[in-house]
């Protein structure tokens, strides 16, 4: 069993049962989601700060079967977040949320330019324009969240969380 039993105290009359620490899984106690977060000043070095936060994050997580694709979405968002939402002396930030097998990012800045998501095919001959469109193709589902101040753009992904990944190879 994954319990441990603690003696009573003189406060209480009866043994209290604790989970273990580190036993993840049990019915009794279900897993909560994993949530990190990090602020990026408004510079064109914080866009690669950002992809290697991801990174970083997403392999300590166990979660690397989607970190080609998380990246190339952090990057996009963070670069929009940069030159179109954070005004000139304030930070953009990148959250990351993992939920089971499903991986949720979202770059939030404090600007007050409004976003749609459906944004035209750029011309063929456009050096410009086609991020959102990359990040939409990647990612499961995407969307904009209006905050009290600025705005959330964010994106999820599907993963294979290492335990399924493990089962399907053992077949």
């Amino acid at each position: 069993m994954f319990l441990t039993t603690l003696p009573p105290s003189r406060f209480s009359r009866k043994a209290i049962r604790w989970p273990l620490a580190g036993r993840p899984n049990s019915a009794r106690w279900p897993l909560v989601p994993l949530s990190r977060h990090r602020r990026f000043p408004r510079s064109r070095a914080s866009v690669r700060d950002a992809r290697a936060f991801v990174r970083q994050v997403l392999t300590s997580w166990g979660h690397t079967d989607r970190l080609d694709d998380i990246t190339l979405c952090v990057s996009e968002l963070a670069t929009n977040a940069l030159l179109h939402g954070a005004p000139p002396g304030r930070e953009y930030c990148v959250s990351l949320t993992l939920d089971g097998s499903v991986i949720r990012l979202a770059v939030r800045d404090s600007g007050n330019r409004q976003l749609d998501i459906d944004v035209p095919e750029a011309d063929w001959d456009a050096c410009s324009g086609r991020g959102l469109r990359l990040v939409r193709e990647v990612a499961d589902d995407m969307g904009v969240t209006e905050e009290v101040v600025g705005k959330s753009v964010w994106v999820v992904l599907k993963s294979v969380s290492p335990r399924e990944d493990a089962e399907e190879n053992a077949y």
